[in-house]
C-alpha cells in the first residue's frame, strides 16, 4: 500500500478507491510534544478497537464521521475529509495543562463543558488559540466556529453517558474535525491516546497520563476500556 501520511500513532495508506482511505495504528505511545516516546506490543490492536467501537456509536448516534468500519486488528476504512488543522479539546474536569495553566486544583467538575482549540502544528507545539486567532488565520469563520463547538458538545453529551455505562468518568478529550462535501466531519480516533478517562470508583486513569506519568501499566488501563466497552455493547 502507497502511505499518504504518518503521524505519531498512526499511518494513513491510500486505497484502490480515491475517497477512501486505510487508517493504521501504530504501537507508538508519545507524550510532551513527541519528546517521549515508546512502543507497547499491541497497543495500535487495542486502540483500533476502542475508536472503531466509538466511531461506529457516535455513527449510529447520527454524528457524522469519517469512519466506515474496521478491516482488521489495526486498520480501518476511512472516508477521505479534509482535515481542518484544528485540536478541539472538551474539558468536562478540571486536569492536565488546564490546571497547570490556570492553578486550579485537578478533579473539578466543569459546568458547563470548556472548549478549548489548539493549532494543529508539531513545529509550533500545537499551541492554543482563542476563536480570533482562528478567524486571523483563516482556519474557520465565526459561523463554521459555532458548528464545531455545537457538534463537539453533542458529541461530549453521548460520550458522557457511553463511558459512564461501563464505569468511566470522561474527564476531557480531544477530537478533530474534517470536510467532506461542506459538512464538518468527525476524523482521526476517539482513544485513551486521545482521552483522560478516570475509572468512577477509584478515580485510577485509565489512558495516557499512565505514560505522561510513569504511573502503572499502560497496556493493562487500555486492555481494561477495551473490554468493558465489549462486554457492556457486545462490540466487535
Amino acid at each position: 500500500m502507497k502511505i499518504l501520511l504518518e503521524g505519531k500513532a498512526k499511518k494513513i495508506f491510500y486505497s484502490k478507491d480515491k475517497e477512501i482511505l486505510i487508517q493504521h495504528f501504530k504501537d507508538d505511545a508519545t507524550a510532551f510534544n513527541n519528546k517521549r516516546k515508546k512502543k507497547f506490543v499491541n497497543k495500535g490492536i487495542i486502540n483500533n478497537d476502542i475508536s472503531a467501537n466509538i466511531f461506529k456509536f457516535l455513527n449510529e448516534n447520527k454524528i457524522n464521521t469519517n469512519f466506515i468500519k474496521k478491516i482488521n486488528d489495526r486498520e480501518q476504512l476511512i472516508r477521505k475529509v479534509n482535515i481542518i488543522p484544528l485540536e478541539v479539546v472538551i474539558r468536562n474536569y478540571t486536569a492536565g495543562s488546564l490546571c497547570s495553566r490556570t492553578g486550579v486544583k485537578q478533579g473539578k467538575k466543569i459546568l458547563p463543558a470548556l472548549i478549548e482549540f489548539y493549532f494543529k502544528s508539531d513545529k509550533l507545539g500545537d499551541p492554543f488559540l482563542g476563536e480570533q486567532h482562528i478567524e486571523y488565520l483563516n482556519l474557520c469563520n465565526r459561523k463554521e466556529i459555532i458548528e464545531i463547538k455545537k457538534l463537539a458538545l453533542e458529541i461530549n453529551t453521548l460520550l458522557i453517558k457511553y463511558f459512564k455505562d461501563i464505569k468511566i468518568i470522561l474527564v476531557d478529550f480531544k477530537i478533530e474535525f474534517g470536510k467532506l462535501k461542506n459538512k464538518f466531519i468527525l476524523a482521526d480516533e476517539i482513544s485513551p491516546d486521545s482521552c483522560r478517562l478516570w475509572d468512577i470508583s477509584s478515580k485510577k486513569s485509565l489512558d495516557k497520563d499512565i505514560f505522561r506519568k510513569n504511573n502503572g501499566n499502560l497496556l493493562e488501563a487500555y486492555k481494561n476500556v477495551s473490554e468493558r466497552i465489549k462486554k457492556k455493547y457486545n462490540e466487535i
